[in-house]
């Protein structure tokens, strides 16, 4: 039988370690916390699930998979994990991002359609699109809970007979080993799938991987600015995100514009004033009917990039791999990507040349591929 230890158990670990152990591996998952801590990236309470990307396809296709891979999911936890509100895109260039997005997403034949802003607006009370070309909307697009189906997917793997050891681990020398709390574990695969703690251990190979906060915020809003049936929107120029009241959480606004440095491990949990106020601008701006709503929630989330937006798969040593630099974007893809690694570990494929180690450009802002959006 082969085995396989998989460190950190974020959402890209735990669908790992759940795909491995369904396809017959022995697998041992190894996170220092709990899934689902509020350290991990993974930890914000919803992420978006959409496949739009600007004129790449590669992770269109991926996402479009996912979105049936946590139906799945979904069906085999008993739990409603993945809410399709529908999604908009406000779209202030009539040849920008947005339209390079449509034009993949008719060829690969997933569903979207152009609205004109008016039309948007009925489909969207309080939504101001003055400055608006168009609206994209990516109708089976929606809202994953994320900290949960962190959870869920942990507790699947769990009962898939992964072995979860709760220790810090650090790389056991050279070949296929963790130190875990002084405990040595060796396998035939180890994945380093660490998130924001992966430029920690490896200085060397992804130190290029750029760690930073992200403040979200929940306002109080009436009832009727509930998701669903009020879909979740991205407004890629501005850099802003969010959906509306979900769960009793409050209407979401996230920036999606470069954050500050962050240490997940002793950074402090507390928003920043100035990213507030820029919440409550971009608010003003685009729902000018919730100007003064309370802040309900707030979380301290944060991005492990790295400078492309291109996420890390890649093998520095025998049988040794890296998975990380998914933060933004990368949480959507997680059961679909499982699969993909795994079929990467078993040596029935190569991954894509993007994803390996090589000196990585550096993007005119972060907003340049896409990438990061959730």
């Amino acid at each position: 039988m082969k085995s396989a230890i998989v460190v950190g158990a974020g959402i890209w670990g735990a669908s790992l370690a759940l795909r491995l152990a369904d396809e017959g591996w022995r697998v041992t998952l190894v996170e220092q916390y709990a899934p689902g801590h509020v350290r991990q990236a993974s930890a914000g309470e919803t992420r978006l699930l959409r496949c739009a990307h600007g004129s790449d396809d590669w992770y269109p296709r991926l996402a479009w998979q996912a979105r049936d891979d946590w139906r799945r999911l979904e069906r085999r936890s008993g739990e409603e994990l993945y809410v399709e509100s529908g999604l908009m895109w406000f779209a202030r260039d009539p040849d920008g991002w947005e339209t390079r997005s449509a034009r993949v997403l008719e060829r690969l034949d997933i569903p979207c359609e152009l609205l004109d802003p008016a039309e948007a607006a009925r489909r969207f009370p309080g939504l101001r699109g003055d400055d608006l070309a168009f609206v994209l909307w990516e109708p089976n697009a929606g809202v994953l809970r994320a900290r949960r189906a962190t959870q869920v997917t942990a507790r699947l793997a769990g009962a898939a007979g992964v072995r979860q050891v709760r220790a810090r681990a650090v790389p056991y020398g050279r070949g296929a080993g963790v130190v875990a709390d002084g405990e040595v574990l060796t396998a035939d695969r180890v994945v380093w799938a660490c998130g924001a703690w992966l430029p920690r251990l490896f200085p060397h190979e992804a130190g290029h991987v750029e760690v930073t906060r992200q403040d979200t915020f929940h306002f109080g809003v009436p009832r009727d600015w509930t998701t669903p049936p009020l879909p979740a929107f991205c407004d890629y120029d501005l850099s802003a995100y969010g959906h509306g009241d979900l769960d009793g959480m409050g209407m979401k606004v996230t920036g999606d514009a470069e954050g500050e440095p962050y240490d997940a491990e002793s950074g402090g949990r507390r928003v920043l004033r100035h990213t507030e106020e820029q919440a409550r601008a971009y608010l003003a701006r685009r729902f000018p009917s919730l100007v003064g709503a309370p802040v309900v929630f707030s979380q301290v989330c944060q991005y492990a990039l790295t400078r492309d937006a291109e996420w890390i798969i890649a093998e520095i040593d025998d049988g040794v791999w890296l998975l990380g630099g998914e933060s933004g974007h990368g949480f959507k893809h997680a059961p679909a990507l499982a699969g993909y690694v795994a079929e990467i570990l078993d040596g029935a494929r190569e991954p894509e040349a993007r994803f390996g180690l090589h000196r990585r450009p550096v993007a005119r802002g972060l907003r340049t591929s896409g990438g990061t959006m959730p």
